[in-house]
């Protein structure tokens, strides 16, 4: 069942207060900042929305609290496609499905950025396969929608901050309708 602007609303609303696994911020906070973080920077309404819905995933399931502390790869990056899809392009779902490989591939190809992974990051890491070796990390990013998966997770990484202001919730669903494939 595909899900409607209104759908995902709801579902930021009845979920959204409940902690970011493993971080200071809570679920909705956290998808706001990295969609903020986006638009500060330029990104088109395409990628922005992607960063507001890359982390939906947690919220279609109910896996508990920080299910990493559990050895669960709760797969949360393929998890909430199935119900965007046919809302949103393939640049949407895209950036959404490769933030997880863009972590490992930053993890390749950039000095120092595992050792700056918040322990939660880094317990998930392992558990969606560690470490791109380099003919992975070369696959990936030559991947359509690579760029804009690596992009996302820069300011996933970044999108963790206690307190921060961001625009309302309505100011990205607005964007994201600009965007999306039918109305919605």
């Amino acid at each position: 069942m595909a899900l409607t602007l209104d759908d995902i609303g709801v579902l930021f609303d009845r979920r959204g207060g409940e902690q970011y696994s493993g971080e200071p911020v809570t679920q909705l906070e956290h998808a706001l900042q990295t969609a903020h973080r986006a638009e500060q920077a330029g990104a088109g309404d395409g990628l922005v929305t992607a960063c507001l819905l890359h982390d939906l995933g947690h919220l279609v399931h109910d896996l508990g609290a920080t299910p990493t502390l559990r050895g669960i790869d709760d797969v949360h990056q393929h998890l909430a496609l199935p119900f965007l899809r046919g809302l949103f392009p393939d640049q949407v779902l895209g950036a959404i499905g490769g933030h997880v490989d863009a972590k490992r591939y930053l993890c390749a190809v950039r000095p120092g950025y595992q050792e700056a992974l918040s322990e939660d990051s880094k317990r998930s890491l392992r558990l969606q396969g560690g470490v791109f070796t380099p003919v992975q990390a070369d696959a990936f990013i030559a991947r359509p929608g690579a760029a804009d998966a690596v992009r996302l997770r820069e300011w996933d990484d970044l999108a963790k901050v206690a307190g921060a202001a961001t625009p309302p919730l309505a100011h990205f669903l607005e964007r994201a309708r600009r965007c999306a494939l039918r109305a919605a």
